[in-house]
C-alpha cells in the first residue's frame, strides 16, 4: 500500500481545490526535538531556525513566510512544550502555548510511534480547546516501515479531530509539499502580510547569535548548552562590502561552564568560532571577521532583567 492510498484508508482527505490568494498564519507545536525547526527551513528553502539534537534548542518565536502564486503562508515556530525548570523555561513554554490561539493553522508534530506520553498528553489538552483546525504531522516517516505508519494514525485519531493528518520526512522533505498545500486549504482570503520577498521576521543579529549558539550546541556537553546564550556586540560591514566584521559574546552560568566553553588553550572556543562562521558565511554571501568572547552571568536563566536583554522579549508569551 502507498502513502496516498494508507491515508485514503485512513479517512484522511488529502485536499484540493483553489488556494490562490490566500493568507495567514501557521503555528508549529510539539515536544523538543520532533523537527519544527528541520521543517520550517525545509519549507522556507533555506536555514532560518536553528536545529541540534539537544531539547531547547529553538528559545523564541520565529517566523518565517512562504509567498508564491497561491498566497503567503506566515510560518510561526515555537520552542518545544516541556516542563518549565525556570523562567526561561516559562517564557519557552508560554510563547509555544499561547500561539495555538493565535493563528490560522496548527501543525502539531509527532513522531511515529503510537505512545502517547505526558509531553503528548499535555499538548492535547490544549489542542482539544482550540477553535483553530489541527493538522496533525508524522514526522521522520523515513525511520519506519510504512506499515507501521497505520496504528499511528488510528492511535492519534482518536485523541483529536484533526483536519488533515499528513506522514512526512522534514529530513528528506518527503510530502512537505503536500502539508503546505493542505495548509493553504485552510487559510482564509486576504492581503498578504509581508512583501514577497520577506522571509523572516527575524533581525539578521539574532540569526547570527543563534547559528553561534546552534554550534556550540552541537559540541559542548549536555548539560551545559540549556545554560549559554549568544549576544552579538557589534556587526558592522567594511566600506567595500566584502567583509562583516562580528563581536559576539558566549554567556553561560558556572566558572566551570566558562572553562569548557574555551577548551583547552582555547581550542573549543575555535571550534565554535570555526564552524559559525562557515555558516554565516554562506548566509550572507560574503567574508565574516568573527570574535568570540565568554562571560559568566550566574543564573540568568531566572533573572527577567537577563532574559530580556539576552534577546528573549517577554511581548512574546
Amino acid at each position: 500500500m502507498d502513502l496516498s492510498e494508507m491515508l485514503k484508508s485512513s479517512g484522511i482527505s488529502q485536499g484540493d481545490g483553489d488556494k490562490k490568494n490566500k493568507t495567514g498564519f501557521a503555528t508549529l507545536i510539539g515536544r523538543p526535538n520532533v523537527g519544527k525547526s528541520t521543517l520550517m527551513n525545509r519549507i522556507i528553502g533555506q536555514k532560518i531556525a536553528i536545529t541540534s539534537n539537544k531539547p531547547q534548542t529553538t528559545r523564541n518565536r520565529i517566523q518565517t513566510v512562504l509567498t508564491d502564486e497561491r498566497g503567503q503562508i506566515i510560518f510561526v515556530d515555537t520552542p518545544g512544550i516541556h516542563k518549565a525548570k525556570n523562567k526561561l523555561g516559562d517564557y519557552m513554554v508560554n510563547a509555544a502555548e499561547k500561539t495555538i490561539n493565535e493563528v490560522d493553522v496548527v501543525l502539531w508534530l509527532v513522531e511515529p510511534a503510537t505512545f502517547i506520553g505526558a509531553g503528548e498528553k499535555h499538548i492535547i489538552e490544549k489542542l482539544v480547546r482550540t477553535k483553530s483546525p489541527v493538522i496533525l504531522v508524522i514526522n521522520k516517516i523515513d525511520t519506519v516501515k510504512r506499515e507501521d505508519l497505520l496504528p499511528v494514525i488510528e492511535k492519534y485519531k482518536s485523541v483529536v479531530d484533526f483536519v488533515e493528518i499528513v506522514p512526512i520526512s522534514a529530513e528528506k522533505g518527503d510530502n512537505v509539499d503536500l502539508l503546505v498545500e493542505l495548509v493553504f486549504k485552510y487559510l482564509p482570503y486576504g492581503p498578504m502580510f509581508y512583501d514577497e520577498d520577506t522571509i523572516t521576521d527575524q533581525p539578521m543579529r539574532q540569526i547570527v547569535a543563534e547559528l553561534i549558539r546552534e554550534k556550540a550546541l552541537q559540541v559542548l556537553d549536555e548539560e551545559i548548552p540549556h545554560g549559554i546564550a549568544v549576544v552579538i556586540e557589534s556587526m558592522k560591514d567594511r566600506p567595500n562590502g566584502k567583509m562583516t566584521d562580528i563581536e559576539a559574546t558566549i554567556i553561560c552560568e558556572r566558572d566551570s561552564h566558562k572553562g569548557i566553553v574555551i577548551g583547552k588553550n582555547g581550542a573549543m572556543l575555535k571550534k565554535i568560532g570555526t564552524n559559525a562562521r562557515y555558516e554565516i558565511e554562506k548566509m550572507l554571501g560574503h567574508q565574516i571577521n568573527l570574535n568570540l568572547w565568554v562571560k559568566v552571568k550566574k543564573e540568568w536563566r531566572d533573572s527577567d532583567f537577563l532574559i530580556k536583554n539576552f534577546g528573549y522579549n517577554k511581548k512574546d508569551e
